[in-house]
C-alpha cells in the first residue's frame, strides 16, 4: 500500500527562521483551491465505481420495505415486480380489488390477468424479497445480471465529481478562513464542525435533482427513455422545485453526518498528532469517522429513500399528485409498521458502503494535497 511518508513532510518545523521566511513558507507550501479541486476528483472517480453495487443493494432493501408497508398489487415488468394498484392484503386474489381506493384503471389491470399468471408474479416477487445483505447480491445477479448492481452509475459519476469538489473545497476553503479570522492556533472541535455542516448543505443543494435520479434509476430497471418520461411527468404534475423531492430527508441525514465525520476525524488527527496524516492513518481514521457517522444518521437515510422512490409510482404514471409526507410523517409510518429495525434498515450495506468510501476518499485527498504541497515547493525552490 502507498504510504504518505514517502512524501517529504512539507509542514516541517520552520520556528528558527524569520517572521517573513516562515510566511513564504507556508504559502509557496499551501495549495490552491483548483489543486483542491484536483485532489478530490480521482478519489471520487474510485469510491463511486467501488461503492455503486452497495449503494444498489441498500436502495433496493430500503425501497423494499416501502413497498411491502403499502399492500400493492404487483405485476411483473421489466425485471421487478411494478406497483399496479392498491389493495388489502387479504384482497389480492379476490374480486373485492376492483373497488380498492377507486383505482378502476389499475384494477382491470389487475384482473386481466390470469390466476396462473399472477401465481407467477406473486412468486417472482417473494423470489425478489431481500433477507439481508448477502441474499440481496445473490439474488440481484442471479435474476437481472451482474452489470444491474452498477445500474445508475453514470448518473452517480455526473453527481460525484461536482458534489464532491464542492463539498471537499468548500470545507477546507471554510475552515482555513474561520482559523485565520479568529487567529486560532490550536483549532477547537466546532470549526470542523461549521464547516463540514455548511459544506455539505451547499454540495447537497446544488447536486439533489441528479441524486433523486441515480436513487430511481438503482431503485427500478428503467431505461433512460422512460426515466426521461417519468420525470417529465413529475414536472407536469409537480413542478420544478419537484426535483428537490428529499432535498430536507437528504440534509437532516448529510449535514449531521458531515459534522459527526469530520469532528471525529479531526479529533483523530489530532489524538495522533497527524498534522499532515500518512495514508494509512488518513485510510483507517476515514473508515472510522464514517461508520460512527453513517450509523447515527441512518434513519433519515431510509426517509430519503423512502420519498425519492416514489418518482415514476402510480400517481406519477397517472399524472396525478399526491400530499407528500414531511419527514416526521414517514418517520413516524415506518416506526409504527416495522419499529426501530424498519429505521434501520439497510445497515449494513450502508455500513459497507460508507467505511471504504470514506477510508478512500479522504486518503486520496490527503495524499493529492500532499503531492500539490511538495510540487509546489519543489517550484518555488527552482
Amino acid at each position: 500500500m502507498l504510504s504518505m511518508s514517502h512524501i517529504p513532510d512539507m509542514s516541517s518545523d520552520t520556528s528558527c527562521l524569520p517572521a517573513k521566511e516562515r510566511c513564504d513558507h507556508r504559502m509557496n507550501t499551501s495549495i490552491t483551491p483548483f489543486q483542491q479541486m484536483m485532489s478530490s476528483c480521482t478519489g471520487a472517480l474510485i469510491t463511486s465505481i467501488f461503492v455503486t453495487p452497495l449503494d444498489v443493494v441498500k436502495i433496493r432493501i430500503q425501497s423494499q420495505q416501502k413497498e411491502f408497508m403499502k399492500n400493492k398489487c404487483y405485476l411483473y415488468c421489466n425485471g421487478l415486480m411494478e406497483h399496479i394498484c392498491y389493495c388489502p392484503a387479504n384482497d389480492v386474489n379476490t374480486s373485492n380489488t376492483s373497488n380498492t381506493n377507486g383505482k378502476s384503471g389499475a384494477t382491470h389491470a389487475y384482473h386481466s390477468m390470469s390466476s396462473a399468471t399472477m401465481q407467477r408474479n406473486l412468486m417472482s416477487q417473494r423470489n425478489r424479497h431481500f433477507t439481508g445483505t448477502v441474499d440481496a447480491f445473490i439474488k440481484i445477479t442471479r435474476n437481472e445480471g451482474l452489470a444491474s448492481l452498477w445500474s445508475g452509475l453514470p448518473p452517480t459519476l455526473v453527481m460525484a465529481i461536482p458534489a464532491t469538489v464542492i463539498y471537499f473545497t468548500v470545507y477546507d476553503q471554510l475552515r482555513e478562513h474561520i482559523n485565520r479570522r479568529f487567529k486560532l492556533v490550536d483549532q477547537p472541535l466546532w470549526v470542523p464542525v461549521v464547516s463540514g455542516g455548511f459544506a455539505r448543505v451547499f454540495a447537497a443543494t446544488t447536486i439533489s435533482p441528479l441524486e433523486m435520479i441515480r436513487t430511481k434509476m438503482q431503485s427500478k430497471r428503467l431505461s433512460y427513455l422512460e426515466l426521461g418520461r417519468a420525470v417529465k411527468s413529475l414536472l407536469e404534475s409537480q413542478g420544478f422545485f419537484s426535483l428537490w423531492r428529499g432535498l430536507s430527508a437528504t440534509i437532516l441525514r448529510d449535514v449531521p453526518f458531515s459534522c459527526i465525520y469530520w469532528a471525529n476525524y479531526e479529533f483523530m488527527k489530532k489524538q495522533f498528532n497527524q498534522k499532515d496524516p500518512t495514508f494509512t492513518f488518513s485510510f483507517v481514521s476515514g473508515a472510522t469517522a464514517g461508520t460512527v457517522a453513517a450509523v447515527v444518521t441512518l434513519p433519515f437515510d431510509v426517509v430519503k429513500t423512502h420519498r425519492q422512490i416514489e418518482l415514476g409510482e402510480m400517481q406519477i404514471i397517472n399524472n396525478k399528485t399526491s400530499n407528500a409526507s414531511t419527514t416526521r410523517d414517514i418517520m413516524r409510518r415506518i416506526y409504527r409498521e416495522s419499529g426501530y429495525r424498519g429505521l434501520f434498515s439497510g445497515i449494513g450495506p450502508r455500513v459497507m458502503k460508507v467505511a471504504p468510501a470514506c477510508a478512500i476518499m479522504i486518503s486520496s485527498y490527503e495524499f493529492g494535497k500532499a503531492f500539490f504541497r511538495q510540487y509546489n515547493a519543489s517550484k518555488h525552490q527552482k
